[in-house]
């Protein structure tokens, strides 16, 4: 069995509910204010650490109270922390959270995840048959230099290039499987998509994107499932109905749980099932990393 890597943030979540979003300019009166561990990349880990792969998560913390108590958190899912770093030269990283409607806000304060660096990155012993994942809430170039090792070590490479942000040919040749959602994949590909579009405008728009004739790019639909696109294989996997009460971090989770199952050498149609469904768990719970299922928990529903 491989084990999973992940490079990438670590927040604070400070999450506040209300009945509705607040216009531009509005104040409106909110339920309750609570503090959740997430950030991408730990959100990544735990999700794949819960589901039973062995972790590992490359970051960087400051050193300050909500650092410690990350760590600790971490610490207690079983993650490999040897490669979090703890620096004085930024506050650990912050996501300010509005939830109403099931559905979120985010404003993400980066601190210490901007200094996640190549340094960090090339010391990692990825071997054959292990998966590589990042997210775009550290610098790219740290995302590049993560993946070549990876690459050249035979790993798998996963990139989730969220939040968007446009990036280079060089990178997006570096990916395996890309995985995103459809406002992403429109924002690379430059056209415009939305969640009502049919499964083979996405997947044309999909073909377009692709780096390589063997890269897989994975599209989440919410409540529609998952469309990808293997090489030339199309794959299409069905939603599930259940009554969300945060989606918030919903996307890692599925990245996590797809991770942990290709290292475990799991097929991708299987692997895709598989994430679908832990992801479909998470949406039934408040907050990001404490919302993430245990292998049991997924086995239960399929």
């Amino acid at each position: 069995m491989g084990r999973v890597f992940v490079a990438g943030s670590i927040n604070m979540d400070v999450v506040a509910t209300a009945d509705r979003h607040p216009r531009v300019g509005e104040t409106v009166a909110g339920r309750q204010v609570l503090y959740f561990p997430g950030g991408k990349g730990a959100n990544q880990a735990v999700a794949a650490s819960r589901l039973g792969a062995r972790t590992t998560l490359i970051g960087r913390l400051g050193r300050d109270s909500l650092g410690a108590e990350l760590k600790a958190f971490l610490g207690d899912q079983g993650i490999d922390l040897g490669y979090v770093v703890e620096t004085a030269e930024a506050h650990t990283g912050t996501a300010i959270i509005t939830v109403a409607e099931a559905d979120n806000t985010i404003v993400v304060v980066p601190g210490a995840n901007g200094l996640v660096g190549a340094d960090d990155v090339k010391v990692v012993p990825l071997l054959k048959g292990d998966v590589a994942v990042s997210q775009f809430e550290i610098p790219l170039p740290t995302i590049a230099a993560f993946f070549h090792r990876a690459r050249a070590a035979g790993a798998v490479t996963v990139l989730n290039p969220a939040p968007a942000q446009k990036m280079p040919g060089e990178l997006l040749a570096l990916v395996d499987i890309l995985v995103l959602n459809e406002t992403e994949l429109g924002f690379l590909a430059g056209v415009e998509l939305s969640e009502s579009d049919a499964a083979d405008r996405i997947i044309d728009v999909a073909r377009k994107l692709q780096a390589r004739e063997d890269q897989t790019i994975c599209v989440t639909l919410g409540k529609r499932g998952v469309l990808a696109l293997a090489g030339h294989e199309e794959i299409s996997v069905a939603g599930r109905v259940v009554k969300a009460l945060d989606t918030t971090g919903a996307g890692d989770c599925f990245v996590g749980a797809l991770a942990a199952q290709l290292a475990d050498g799991a097929p991708l149609r299987e692997a895709l099932t598989f994430a679908n469904a832990a992801a479909s768990i998470s949406v039934q719970r408040m907050g990001a990393g404490p919302s993430m299922p245990t292998g049991a928990e997924v086995a239960a529903i399929l």
